[in-house]
């Protein structure tokens, strides 16, 4: 492991890797801290620029992006009062208090410093067991995989708000989209005389259409209601560094406890930044002895929110290398740069590209080194980027999402594609359908239509998935989740009908 990490080391470490890295760390803090910009949205207009790379170039890049989108969610979460992204919220509770009370550097030292320790602690978890899933998950074969992806689709679709049925149907969708063109007996299906469509769709134009262009609109139509905070603000900020060591030092347990639990919450496929941040600020304020300083300006509140959203990363990392699973949307978009360098994540790859996996390893540890100097030097920069009116930035971005789209393959056809799904996104996100498990269906969906025609070419017999041990283990998974989905959704409705009757 030394060998190849010491290798990926050499490369990542490259003047011209390493100026990648810091471009990807600057535009990931800058989307961060844009309300309403998003880490997801970042990774996007990035994800082009990749294409004619080299894969440890490209993905360091998009890293870079990873962990400097974490972590902008904070400026404009203690500036305005609005969280730059949902995995920053509860950042807001107490970040904009500490700087309505004239402490803003305060509040953004604690945040970048936890946001830090929390993405080395995340590289630790994802050293140490990644490389063990890898090893446990190598004894998979077609019939486990395919089980595997299905319990995380059921799972997916499972935490979708209180509204399971509506996340299975937008799964099933993103399956469904994967069946246009050839499949592997060279059969023509959902063409609909398009030749075009002979050979699919590709999965960018389909997730930036899909995610980015319904979240611009969502935005725009959200504009009016931001207007009134963003007026007044004061972006001189300036940091108070030992006032700020003072305050880690006594956030040891805190830092510790959130960076584990968003590592460990990272690694569950669908959950992601928002999941742990909710999670782990709620743990922080169980184990104070101080819990009604929370929502005040506690350093507390600051500290679990940002240590926990940024060791998503880490932990992100290991379902989607290890498994070949993506952990969130972010991570389904790093699984297509993968795949578009011709790299198959899954257990083989520590095996057959052990020198990417520790570039992703170094991009981690360097992007949040990185991370920190960029956001302690540039501060007052980031804040006066997060006032950036929605007016401006939403024709912006979607210019470039289009340009994006057009450059993968130099065809008219694919911002067309972009377009129409674009439509199809927000009329879903209108009739509140979960986009996750849409576009994590269409990421996964060729894999599970490859590994279920192997499995059923190996042996016809549906039975198979049962007799084998692993398989009929995350079927059954597969199974409880969506049982215990319906038991939420049914105590939902019902907290629902009370809240209705006692406002009656």
């Amino acid at each position: 492991m030394a060998d190849f990490f010491l290798q990926a080391l050499g490369q990542v470490g490259s003047p011209s890797v390493v100026a990648l890295i810091v471009i990807g760390v600057l535009f990931g803090i800058i989307g961060g801290s844009i309300p309403g910009f998003t880490v997801t949205m970042a990774i996007l207009v990035v994800f082009p620029f990749t294409f004619a790379m080299d894969p440890v170039s490209g993905v360091s890049l998009m890293v870079g992006v990873f962990v400097g989108g974490y972590s902008g969610g904070i400026v404009s979460g203690v500036m305005l009062g609005i969280p730059g992204t949902p995995s920053s919220i509860t950042t807001v509770y107490d970040g904009y208090p500490m700087a309505q009370n004239g402490e803003p550097g305060r509040a953004l030292g604690i945040g970048v410093a936890a946001s830090f320790l929390g993405t080395l602690i995340s590289v630790a978890v994802l050293v140490f067991f990644g490389p063990l899933i890898a090893g446990f998950s190598m004894n998979f074969r077609p019939w486990e995989i395919t089980a595997l992806i299905v319990f995380a689709l059921t799972l997916v679709a499972g935490l979708s708000n209180g509204a399971l049925l509506k996340g299975l149907l937008a799964a099933a969708l993103g399956l469904l989209i994967t069946t246009v063109g050839y499949d592997r007996n060279s059969n023509l299906r959902f063409d609909f005389g398009i030749p075009a469509l002979g050979s699919g769709f590709e999965i960018l134009p389909v997730m930036i259409g899909l995610f980015a262009f319904s979240q611009l609109m969502e935005n725009l139509e959200k504009l009016r209601d931001e207007k009134d905070k963003v007026k007044g603000v004061d972006t001189n900020v300036a940091i108070p560094y030992g006032r700020i060591l003072k305050d880690m030092a006594g956030q040891k347990l805190n830092t510790l406890r959130s960076s584990l639990i968003g590592s460990l919450v990272g690694a569950l496929p669908g959950t992601g930044g928002t999941v742990a941040n909710f999670l782990s600020y709620d743990q922080a304020k169980k184990f104070s002895r101080q819990p009604e300083t929370f929502g005040k300006g506690t350093p507390s509140g600051i500290v679990a929110s940002e240590a926990s959203n940024s060791a998503v990363a880490g932990g992100a990392f290991v379902p989607t290398l290890a498994l070949g699973i993506p952990g969130d949307l972010p991570m389904a978009i790093m699984m297509g740069v993968l795949i578009l360098h011709g790299i198959t994540p899954g257990p083989l790859m520590f095996e057959q590209n052990p020198v990417l996996v520790g570039a992703i390893y170094a991009s981690l540890l360097i992007g949040a080194v990185v991370m920190v100097l960029c956001q302690l030097l540039l501060v007052r920069w980031f804040a006066k980027i997060s006032l950036i009116p929605q007016e401006i930035l939403v024709p912006v971005v979607l210019m470039l999402c289009a340009i994006g789209s057009y450059a993968l393959n130099n065809n008219l056809f694919d911002i067309w594609v972009l377009f129409i799904f674009g439509v199809i996104g927000y009329l879903l996100w209108k009739a509140e359908v979960p986009l996750t498990p849409l576009i994590l269906g269409v990421v996964l969906g060729n894999n599970l239509e490859r590994q279920l025609f192997r499995a059923l070419e190996l042996d016809d017999s549906w039975m198979t998935f049962l007799t084998r041990p692993l398989s009929a283990l995350f079927l059954a998974l597969a199974v409880a989740s969506v049982i215990f989905s319906l038991y939420q959704d049914r105590k939902i409705r019902r907290n629902r009908h009370k809240a209705l009757a006692n406002d009656a």
